[in-house]
């Protein structure tokens, strides 16, 4: 796996509350998409979605003690690469929460939590490029 984080998802309790305070704060959104924000930060992007919806996408429950409500992602440039990171973390110790699967945006991920129980999501998002470095290109 490459060391490099794509983006930081972060569910949030009221979607449109979380993304006018990142908006007061002055960042920017480079895309909105099914009550889901992503602002571009650099080489990483920051995502704000329903803490909910992200507890059922990554296989978890939100019982507030577990589930921290944060999501990690490692965006990579295939399917085939999106199977072997995630067998490749099981094999070390992770637990996988979501196997790899076909997504609602037309994607390929799945979720892992390492062995502290953070979540990290391994995704091919064919709506995102990739640099050669794995930064997000969100344009």
């Amino acid at each position: 796996m490459k060391q490099s984080v794509s983006l930081i998802t972060l569910g949030v309790a009221d979607y449109e509350r979380a993304k006018a305070f990142y908006e007061a704060l002055g960042w920017s959104v480079s895309r909105d998409i099914e009550e889901t924000a992503f602002f571009q930060a650099n080489g990483v992007v920051l995502v704000l979605w329903g803490r909910e919806k992200l507890a059922e996408d990554s296989g978890i429950a939100d019982d507030g003690a577990s589930w921290s409500g944060i999501a990690l992602a490692h965006n990579v440039a295939s399917r085939d690469e999106v199977d072997a990171v995630v067998e490749q973390a099981r094999t070390v110790g992770a637990t996988v929460t979501r196997e790899p699967a076909e997504t609602f945006y037309g994607g390929y991920a799945g979720v892992f939590r390492d062995l502290d129980g953070h979540a990290w999501e391994i995704a091919h998002n064919p709506g995102f490029g990739l640099a050669d470095d794995g930064s997000v290109i969100l344009s």
